[in-house]
C-alpha cells in the first residue's frame, strides 16, 4: 500500500515537472495543430467520384480547383490562327523593275531606229523588226506584237519620246497601287485608260496600250512569314482556358457525356491521385498559424507554468469554436448554404480577450475567420468562403473592442446585443455589396441569423466562464465579484471565526482599493485580495491581537520563537488554504506575500531582550516579497490599518507621519524592490491612504453624557 502511495505520488511530480517544462507548450502546439489539420483537412481533400461515362449525374458537381483545359485552349488557338487572313505585302521594287522593263523595250526600239538612220543602206522593215525582237526577251516577244514593234519604229523622234514618257508614267501611277493577283485584269484595263486619257495619237495608241498593259503585274503578293507572324500573334492572345474552382461540371439529373467526362478527370474527381498540393497548402498554412502564436507567446514575460496554461486555454478556445463550426458546416449538405451566420464565433475571441487579452483575441479572431472561411465553403472543397471570413473577422473584433477593459455579466450582454447588430449591418453589407439575387425574406433570414450568433455568443461565453476561470484559477471581474459576496463560505469563516481579523480586513480593502485605483491597479482584485489576505489566521485566531477579545494574551506564555512561528505562518497557512479553494493565482500571491520577507520586530526586540542568540533572518516572513502593485500596496495598507487603529487620538498630522513613515521603512528594507511600483506612486499611494483614513477618523463632535444636567 505504502508503495503503491509511494509510486503515485511520484507519477504526480512527474507529470506536475512536465506541466510546467518547456517541451510542454512544444507538446500544445503540436496537438493544436494536429485537432486543426483533422477538423480542415475534410474541407480542402478533394472530392473523388465514382461515375462512369454515359451515366446521369445524382447531384451537381463543381469544380474542386482551377485547372487548365489544355485540349480546350488548343482548339481556340487553332480557332484563332485559322481567323486570320493571308497576308500580303506591297512589293515596290515590282514598280521599278517594270518601269526599267518598258524603257528597255523603247530603247531596244530606239537603238534600232538610230542604227539604221546612221547605215548607209536602210534595212527592210522585217529586218528592224527582228533585230529590236532580237535585243528583247522572249517574255517580251511573246507578248508584244510586232505590228506595235513597227508602229513604233516608225515614230518620230517626238512622237516616240512622248509615247515612251507617258507609258512610263501610266505604269508607274497603276503599279503605285496593291494589285492582287485577282485584280490583275481590272489593273491592265486601268493603265489602258489611263494611256487613252493622255492625248497618244491613235496610230500609236495600240502600240502604247499593248506594252502598258504588258508591264502591268501583280505586285501584291502572299506573305508566308508576315501571315505566320500574325497567326503565331493571335494564338498567343488566346487566354488560357481554365475551369474555375467552383464552377458546375455537371448539374445534377443531366448527363455525363465524353466532354463532362473529360472535365471530370481533368479536375481529378475521378481519381485520389492530387492529394499532394492541397495537404502541403493546409499544413503551411497552419503551420504560419502556429509561427504566429509561437511568435506571440514567447515575448510574453511569463514564466513557464503560466506560459503552458495561456497556450493551453488559447488551443481549448479556439478547439472549442472549430468543433462548433464544423457541427454547423455539416448542414451545408442539407444546402442550407449561409448557415455560416449562425455560428456564434465572437464568443471565441470574447473569451480569449476575457481570459487572456486584447492582442492575443484579435489573433484569434483572425485563425478563426480563416478557417471558417474554409469550413463553410459551400460544398467546394478546397476553397475559401472570403464573405463569411470577412463576416466571422468583424464579429469577432468588434466584440473585443467593444468590451473594451470591462467583464462584469451585464456588459458581456451589452456586447452580445452590439455583435448581434453589427453582424446584422455587416450581413446586409455584404449581400448588397454582392448584389445577390435574393428576395426580401431570405435577406431577412441571413441578418437574423447574425443577431442569434451575437446574442448566442454573449450566451456561450456568461456559460462558460466559470468553468475557465475555476478549471485555470484565472481572475476576471465577475469571478472578483463572485468571490467577494459575503456569503462565500471562507469569508463566512473568517467573519465567524476571526471577526476582528474580518473587520481589520474590511478596512484594509477599503484603503488598498483607493490606493490601488490612484496609482492605475486593478482596485477590484485589491478589495478582494485584501478580504482574504488574513485567511491563515482561522488556524489558531486567538494567537492575533485583533481577535483576544475578554481573552489573557496567550503568547504571554510562550516562547518568542514559538509565537514568531504562529504569527509567521498565517501567511503560508492562507496561501494553502487558498490553493485547496482553486483561488485564482493572484489572490493566492496577495495571501503569501502581503508581509513580504519583512522583520517581526515584537518577538525579535522580545527575544534579544532575553538574551538569546538570535538572528533577524530568523524571525523574518519567508516572502516572498510583493511581486505586484496590488500586493505591495496591500502590504501597507495592512501595516497602516494596524498601527492606526492602535494609535490614540488619531489626527491628520500623526496620521500622515505614521503613513509615510511605514511606507519609508518598507521601502528601506526593499519589500518594494520586485513590484514595478515608482517613487511617485509611493507618494500618491500615501496620499491617498492618508486622504481615506482622515474620512474614517475625522474628528467627530463631543456629546454630553445622559447624566449631566442641562442647566
Amino acid at each position: 500500500m505504502l508503495k503503491k502511495k509511494a509510486k503515485t505520488k511520484s507519477s504526480s511530480k512527474k507529470w506536475s515537472s512536465f506541466k510546467n517544462a518547456r517541451s510542454m507548450h512544444v507538446l500544445l502546439y503540436l496537438l493544436l495543430a494536429a485537432i486543426m489539420f483533422a477538423l480542415l483537412f475534410v474541407h480542402v481533400k478533394p472530392e473523388t467520384l465514382d461515375l462512369d461515362l454515359f451515366s446521369v449525374s445524382d447531384k451537381t458537381i463543381y469544380a474542386p480547383a482551377t485547372v487548365e483545359d489544355q485540349k480546350a485552349t488548343e482548339e481556340k488557338k487553332q480557332a484563332a490562327e485559322d481567323a486570320v487572313e493571308d497576308q500580303y505585302t506591297l512589293k515596290k521594287e515590282y514598280t521599278d523593275n517594270r518601269i526599267d522593263l518598258v524603257s528597255s523595250i523603247f530603247d531596244s526600239i530606239s537603238e534600232v531606229k538610230k542604227s539604221s538612220e546612221e547605215g548607209s543602206k536602210s534595212p527592210s522593215e522585217k529586218s528592224m523588226v527582228k533585230s529590236v525582237k532580237d535585243k528583247l526577251t522572249s517574255d517580251v516577244n511573246d507578248s508584244i506584237s510586232e505590228d506595235s514593234i513597227k508602229t513604233l519604229l516608225k515614230a518620230d523622234s517626238e512622237d516616240f519620246s512622248f509615247v515612251r514618257d507617258t507609258v512610263i508614267t501610266a505604269v508607274n501611277t497603276v503599279m503605285s497601287s496593291e494589285i492582287p493577283s485577282d485584280k490583275l485584269s481590272d489593273a491592265k484595263d486601268k493603265v489602258e485608260k489611263e494611256l487613252k486619257s493622255n492625248s497618244i495619237p491613235s496610230k500609236y495608241l495600240g502600240a502604247a496600250t499593248e506594252i502598258g498593259r504588258f508591264a502591268i503585274i501583280p505586285n501584291y503578293v502572299f506573305d508566308p512569314k508576315a501571315t505566320e507572324a500574325k497567326r503565331q500573334e493571335a494564338s498567343d492572345n488566346v487566354q488560357q482556358v481554365q475551369i474555375k474552382q467552383g464552377q458546375v461540371l455537371v448539374e445534377e439529373n443531366d448527363l455525363i457525356d465524353r466532354e463532362v467526362y473529360r472535365k471530370l478527370e481533368l479536375t481529378g474527381l475521378l481519381n485520389n491521385s492530387n492529394l499532394f498540393k492541397p495537404i502541403s497548402g493546409l499544413l503551411i498554412m497552419i503551420g504560419l498559424f502556429i509561427a504566429t502564436l509561437v511568435y506571440y507567446f514567447e515575448k510574453q514575460k511569463q514564466n513557464l507554468k503560466f506560459k503552458n496554461q495561456s497556450i493551453l486555454l488559447f488551443s481549448i478556445i479556439t478547439t472549442l469554436l472549430l468543433v462548433i463550426m464544423e457541427v454547423v458546416s455539416l448542414f451545408q449538405k442539407m444546402e442550407y448554404n449561409n448557415i455560416g451566420y449562425l455560428v456564434p464565433i465572437a464568443a471565441g475571441a470574447i473569451l480569449i480577450k476575457l481570459l487572456m487579452n486584447e492582442r492575443i483575441a484579435i489573433l484569434g479572431s483572425i485563425i478563426l475567420a480563416i478557417c471558417g472561411s474554409m469550413m463553410f465553403n459551400q460544398g467546394v472543397t478546397g476553397t475559401f468562403n472570403y464573405v463569411i471570413g470577412i463576416y466571422y473577422l468583424i464579429s469577432g473584433i468588434s466584440g473585443v473592442l467593444f468590451l473594451g477593459k470591462h467583464n462584469a455579466r451585464s456588459k458581456i450582454l451589452q456586447t452580445g446585443l452590439f455583435v448581434a447588430f453589427i453582424n446584422m449591418v455587416v450581413v446586409l453589407s455584404l449581400l448588397l455589396i454582392q448584389n445577390t439575387a435574393l428576395s426580401g425574406l431570405e435577406i431577412g433570414t441571413l441578418m437574423l441569423m447574425g443577431v442569434v450568433s451575437g446574442f448566442a455568443s454573449s450566451v456561450l461565453i456568461i456559460g462558460l466562464m466559470p468553468f475557465f476561470e475555476t478549471g485555470f484559477g484565472i481572475l476576471s471581474t465577475m469571478r472578483l465579484l463572485e468571490l467577494s459576496n459575503p456569503n462565500h463560505p471562507l469569508l463566512r469563516k473568517i467573519l465567524t471565526e476571526t471577526p476582528g481579523t474580518y473587520h481589520h480586513s474590511v478596512m484594509v480593502a477599503n484603503l488598498s482599493e483607493a490606493a490601488c485605483e490612484a496609482v492605475g491597479a486593478n482596485g477590484l482584485l485589491a478589495r478582494v485580495g485584501a478580504y482574504y489576505h488574513d485567511l491563515g489566521k482561522t488556524k489558531r485566531p486567538q494567537y492575533f491581537i485583533e481577535n483576544q477579545m475578554n481573552i489573557d494574551n496567550p503568547h504571554d506564555k510562550l516562547s518568542p520563537q514559538l509565537s514568531k512561528n504562529i504569527i509567521i505562518s498565517h501567511t503560508t497557512d492562507g496561501a494553502n488554504m487558498l490553493r485547496s479553494y482553486k483561488f485564482p493565482k493572484e489572490l493566492v500571491d496577495i495571501a503569501e506575500q502581503h508581509h513580504g520577507t519583512s522583520l517581526l520586530k515584537f518577538f525579535y526586540y522580545k527575544a534579544k531582550e532575553k538574551g538569546d542568540q538570535i538572528t533577524e533572518e530568523e524571525f523574518r516572513y519567508p516572502g516572498p516579497k510583493p511581486q505586484s502593485k496590488e500586493a505591495a500596496i496591500i502590504s501597507v495598507a495592512d501595516s497602516v490599518e494596524a498601527a492606526v487603529r492602535s494609535m490614540h487620538n488619531p489626527n491628520p498630522e500623526r496620521i500622515e507621519k505614521l503613513v509615510r513613515g511605514i511606507i519609508s521603512d518598507k521601502l528601506q528594507d526593499g519589500q518594494f524592490s520586485e513590484c514595478d511600483l515608482t517613487f511617485k506612486e509611493l507618494d500618491t499611494i500615501a496620499k491617498t491612504l492618508c486622504a481615506t483614513l482622515k474620512g474614517i477618523f475625522h474628528s467627530r463632535i463631543e456629546y454630553p453624557e445622559a447624566t449631566k444636567k442641562v442647566k
